[in-house]
């Protein structure tokens, strides 16, 4: 009874509040839904990190940041458990109600997913979640912060992962894109993952025996690749995908982000196969970068593993 009572609250909370339910993307009702706030605030994201960069050069030591990193990865992780479970029962709620509509176009749930009908609108619940998905990329900037604080160094490649994530995501929204309700599952499951195991490491508990963050990001780039297949055969077979424009935008960033992934996560495994590796193994030099790098979703992709793991191969050959 307990049980069923906690569901229902959250299946309301989650998918059926009227906020949620009669949700609508608008440039005058919706914080942030405006080109310039997008622009300004991505520039602002941009000038402060390289000015903050700047004035820490001064600076011989890093600045102790206490448990700010760990309570920002425990906040990170549960707002995407949240989104991740929002975005999954919100669907199931748009199926169950729009199935009838799909008939007449011969549409199932799986290609609903991947291939959004010409004329969809930015509304309804899986938009809301979409909004939330959005908001939280600023929350994701936060991490820039606290990255250069404590080392004192910048990553361009985590600067625009960020920055270009952020613009994808206000796409979605602007264009009603299809595929996005795959990338925000996949990608918050993979934040909640990631961002949790973060947490653990920070307060002290075991590190895994595994590049942990590296192998999220290789299975969430095979499953985005595949997706992609999917939504261009759709567009072709079924007579157009709505925000297909959107679509190409997100493809583009994703090809090369995964030719530059797989290039060194190939030459990184190629090393460790000729006996580079050498005595790095459970709490050297993978787990302690592991530790801290910064998750990517389906859209940027690994800009950071393959900066970390370059950094990493020319660790291990001085080592030599």
């Amino acid at each position: 009874m307990a049980m069923s009572m906690s569901a229902n609250w959250l299946t309301y909370y989650l998918a059926e509040h009227p906020a949620i339910v009669n949700f609508r993307w608008s440039h005058t009702h919706s914080w942030g839904s405006t080109w310039s706030f997008l622009a300004s605030s991505v520039s602002l994201y941009l000038a402060l990190s390289l000015l903050l960069h700047l004035l820490l050069l001064l600076r011989r030591r890093p600045v102790p940041v206490g448990p700010a990193p760990a309570l920002h990865s425990l906040l990170m992780a549960l707002l995407s458990a949240t989104i991740f479970a929002g975005a999954l029962l919100s669907s199931a709620a748009e199926i169950r109600d729009t199935r009838w509509l799909w008939r007449r176009s011969r549409t199932t749930p799986f290609q609903w997913f991947l291939c959004f009908p010409l004329g969809t609108r930015p509304s309804g619940r899986v938009f809301f979640w979409s909004y939330v998905f959005y908001l939280s990329r600023f929350l994701h900037m936060l991490r820039t912060f606290l990255t250069i604080l404590r080392r004192r160094r910048l990553s361009f490649a985590q600067l625009f992962n960020n920055a270009a994530l952020t613009c994808v995501a206000f796409l979605w929204l602007e264009f009603s894109q299809s595929f996005q309700v795959l990338a925000i599952l996949s990608a918050t499951l993979v934040y909640a993952a990631v961002y949790g195991y973060r947490f653990w490491t920070a307060i002290g508990l075991p590190v895994a025996c595994f590049p942990f963050v590296a192998h999220c990001q290789v299975v969430l780039l095979g499953c985005n690749l595949v997706c992609h297949v999917g939504v261009l055969t759709l567009h072709l077979v079924k007579g157009g995908c709505n925000g297909i424009g959107a679509w190409v935008f997100n493809s583009v960033l994703n090809g090369a982000v995964l030719m530059l992934f797989l290039n060194f996560y190939v030459k990184m495994h190629l090393g460790k196969k000729k006996g580079v590796v050498g005595g790095v193994g459970i709490g050297g030099v993978s787990e302690a970068r592991d530790r801290d790098r910064e998750p990517s979703s389906t859209l940027c992709c690994g800009f950071d593993v393959i900066k970390e793991a370059k950094e990493e191969r020319i660790v291990k050959e001085k080592a030599l």
